[in-house]
């Protein structure tokens, strides 16, 4: 692997771990209803920094992996008890596990089947346009919702979601 290649692995997996950071303090002080979310959040987070280290996490790493998602997609399930608004965390968990996955075939990244990594490019590529362009216009002084995080933090939450979604991104196109 080249220096550049390992630099951008290791700060792709810096992102993951501060958004799954900053999702495990919204845990502590969301309320009750949004901790949910949160928590599947942090989990995605961090389980994406993991999964962007550099190869060389062992041959028990990618099984680990690929059990710690299946749980986040039973996780995501569960949430979609509370509402469709929680499909993305599906998505987001069906793709780790689809990654960690393609992972137990040999060492590194592996490749799955083209259809399927192409569909979850297709939706990560929407997700991150459609996610940076409600960040931009999310700015501007936009008074908080009532009930509500403030607006900072609101645009911080957007930002941290983008952020996963483009290192999920990143993750896709390296298989």
């Amino acid at each position: 692997m080249s220096l550049s290649a390992s630099l951008s692995a290791w700060l792709l997996v810096l992102l993951c771990a501060a958004s799954g950071a900053y999702c495990l303090w919204r845990v502590r002080s969301a309320e009750r209803e949004a901790r949910g979310g949160a928590a599947g959040e942090a989990l995605m987070g961090f389980g994406m920094a993991v999964m962007a280290v550099p190869p060389g996490i062992g041959p028990w790493g990618p099984g680990i992996l690929l059990a710690v998602f299946c749980g986040a997609v039973l996780h995501a399930l569960w949430l979609l008890r509370d509402g469709v608004h929680h499909a993305h965390h599906l998505v987001g968990s069906l793709a780790m596990a689809y990654m960690a996955l393609t992972m137990t075939g040999g060492h590194g990244h592996g490749g799955g089947p083209p259809l399927v990594t192409g569909a979850l490019l297709l939706y990560f590529a929407g997700y991150v346009l459609l996610g940076g362009a409600r960040l931009v216009t999310a700015g501007g002084g936009a008074p908080p919702v009532a009930g509500g995080p403030p607006a900072k933090a609101a645009e911080l939450t957007r930002a941290c979601r983008l952020a996963m979604g483009m290192g999920m991104l990143a993750m896709l196109l390296s298989l």
